[in-house]
């Protein structure tokens, strides 16, 4: 425990620690649900509602953005790719990027059209190409949803358009945006882009958060009559990004007010640490009846933590192992977890996995292991 320790207070030597400043109650908000989170260590800075089943509106298109994202990572399209415009995407309601029936418009096109514009058209184009179908394609999405853990969503269409069968809640919409924003860094930045021109007509953004000085470059906006208004926002501040989630406001401007004050909130009272990189050894743990006798163990991802801000200096860490650990254990299993406290409480827990093999020593080595047990 030595090492993982000293890795710590590393860290606390070169860390700016700040004067302590205990963390008020979060603002009251008037959303039905909503939700704060740090994007790095996951942790939840504010909630109301988090789990309830809302309708998401165009918060929709996130993850309709997060499978295309993920086609053109696997190489099933390009950006380059053309797509010829159905008669269904032309004519689907709400929003629009005005595309035209029977025309052929590039996947990078759409995208944009999707994301700036908020196009229902465009969401729809894309679904089809992608799936043959968009019923097909809110497959795709419920898969997608089912292994980032959004267990209390459902998709049924890829605009967010109404439907009783199509819900999220704001952790899980939270979910699929942190995801997003990790795995595919290169198409987030089109989230910022304030404006998009489309055969000579100009649209806005409508995160009307973007440019104002408060380090958001993202999310997006949704409303639907029974959504209310809604607004996914995500800001960097000094290295840490925070990520808030507002369903169900009365009002565009009560939805970016209500962000504007989970954010502030977030940034002023609470501060991330990236403490020790996926991979990196942490301490060498016995292992009986091995061969080698012990191996290093560390974290599978980046452990970062949250903290209110100030609380740094006080900070440990202490690796438990699950069990006493014997012959043969695999690269990549886990063997306990990293535990970081705070005032002698754990304010955070990840597990620890062996970054090397051991297998079953010779009978020698199990011999005398067998008898060191017994001391």
């Amino acid at each position: 425990m030595r090492y993982l320790l000293s890795i710590l207070l590393v860290a606390l030597l070169v860390g700016a620690a700040r004067a302590e400043t205990p963390a008020p109650e979060p603002p009251e908000l008037g959303a039905k649900g909503y939700l704060l989170v740090d994007h790095d260590s996951g942790a939840v800075l504010a909630a109301s509602n988090p789990d309830q089943r809302l309708e998401p509106a165009s918060l929709t298109k996130i993850m309709t953005a997060y499978v295309v994202f993920s086609e053109l990572a696997e190489g099933n399209i390009t950006l380059d790719t053309p797509v010829l415009v159905s008669e269904k995407a032309w004519r689907t309601g709400g929003s629009k990027m005005f595309i035209e029936v029977g025309n052929q418009v590039s996947v990078e096109s759409l995208l944009k059209g999707m994301i700036i514009q908020s196009g229902n058209d465009a969401s729809v184009a894309l679904a089809e190409q992608v799936a043959g179908s968009e019923t097909s394609f809110a497959g795709l999405m419920n898969q997608h949803a089912e292994r980032l853990g959004m267990d209390r969503t459902h998709f049924t269409n890829a605009t967010g358009l109404p439907d009783p069968d199509h819900y999220t809640t704001p952790r899980d919409i939270a979910r699929v945006t942190s995801a997003m924003i990790r795995e595919f860094p290169d198409y987030y930045r089109w989230y910022s882009e304030p404006e998009f021109t489309w055969h000579g007509i100009q649209q806005f953004n409508r995160n009307r958060l973007l440019g104002k000085g408060a380090g958001v470059d993202g999310v997006k906006t949704g409303h639907t009559q029974g959504a209310g208004y809604c607004l996914v926002s995500s800001a960097q501040r000094d290295g840490q990004r925070l990520i808030s989630v507002v369903m169900g406001t009365a009002s565009d401007s009560a939805r970016v007010a209500d962000s504007l004050a989970l954010l502030n909130y977030g940034f002023r009272f609470f501060e991330t640490h990236r403490l020790y990189p996926a991979d990196e050894p942490l301490e060498t743990v016995r292992i009986w009846s091995g061969d080698p006798p012990s191996v290093p163990v560390g974290p599978a991802r980046d452990v970062a933590v949250t903290i209110p801000r100030g609380r740094f200096d006080d900070l440990a860490a202490q690796l438990e192992l699950s069990r006493p650990l014997t012959a043969p254990v695999a690269v990549g299993e886990s063997v306990g977890d990293i535990v970081l406290l705070l005032d002698g409480e754990a304010v955070k827990r990840q597990p620890a996995v062996a970054l090397a093999e051991s297998v079953r020593g010779g009978l020698v080595r199990q011999a005398v292991d067998s008898v060191l047990k017994l001391f």
